[in-house]
């Protein structure tokens, strides 16, 4: 069987001391092997740190311009960084961000992408594409090589619990359907995934992190995972054509 390369990627590593350590937990004990870094947190300088001395080298850029979070029946800002309409201010941020990045790593992103998907929408897409095209790495869900995969998550797009979702027996099916639908050109599959340890997160998505750990570092997953011909890799390790193939 030919191998098939599954990058596990954690979002969000440096938006809290709880949420670092749980994403290393689950690199260290578990199959995650790539993270997305968010730089603005007080948190973020420290989850290089200690993400260097786990051995967590693969780290992305998630540019971060704020969260909306689903109250009273309607979607509602709990912080925005710039206004997302704002072309240069989005820009500008955007840009900062990436050295800000560049200061805490001491080099370039692996892979790129955005909190709670933004740089799908304009202006921002147009940022991130360039940026990515510049850095001559992937972005998420635009073309490139790697297919992405997001079924790894514990609720609905409104909030409403899916436990269902955060079982071995569904991250194992994700993985199959998503090699399945990804095009020829795919030499990777991207598994994303929130693991944390957070206990009082300003988000959604809190109790549902602890279970990804959990599940991300269950036993014999890593054998379940090759037996079905796939091999964990990071961004790091794809061909130089993987990377700068996003387009507007």
């Amino acid at each position: 069987m030919t191998p098939r390369m599954v990058i596990v990627n954690a979002d969000d590593l440096g938006c809290s001391e709880a949420t670092t350590a749980g994403i290393l937990h689950a690199h260290t004990h578990g199959i995650v092997t790539s993270a997305s870094l968010m730089v603005r947190p007080p948190a973020a300088r420290d989850a290089v740190r200690e993400a260097a001395a786990a051995g967590l080298d693969d780290l992305g850029l998630h540019l971060d311009l704020g969260e909306w979070v689903y109250r009273r029946g309607r979607w509602e800002p709990l912080y925005e960084v710039v206004h997302r309409g704002d072309a240069a201010a989005v820009a500008a941020e955007c840009r900062r961000q990436l050295d800000t990045f560049r200061d805490l790593v001491g080099r370039d992103p692996t892979h790129l992408d955005s909190h709670q998907h933004a740089h799908l929408d304009e202006p921002l897409r147009s940022v991130a594409v360039a940026i990515a095209a510049e850095l001559g790495v992937p972005l998420r869900h635009l073309p490139s090589s790697v297919a992405y995969c997001g079924g790894f998550y514990g609720q609905s797009g409104r909030g409403e619990p899916a436990p269902e979702l955060l079982t071995t027996e569904s991250l194992l099916a994700l993985l199959d359907a998503a090699w399945e639908a990804a095009a020829e050109s795919c030499s990777a599959v991207e598994l994303a995934c929130h693991p944390g340890w957070d206990a009082d997160l300003d988000t959604m998505y809190v109790a549902e992190r602890r279970v990804e750990v959990e599940v991300l570092c269950t036993a014999g997953l890593r054998e379940a995972i090759a037996a079905r011909g796939f091999t964990l890799a990071r961004f790091a390790d794809l061909a130089p054509a993987a990377a700068g193939e996003a387009r507007a």
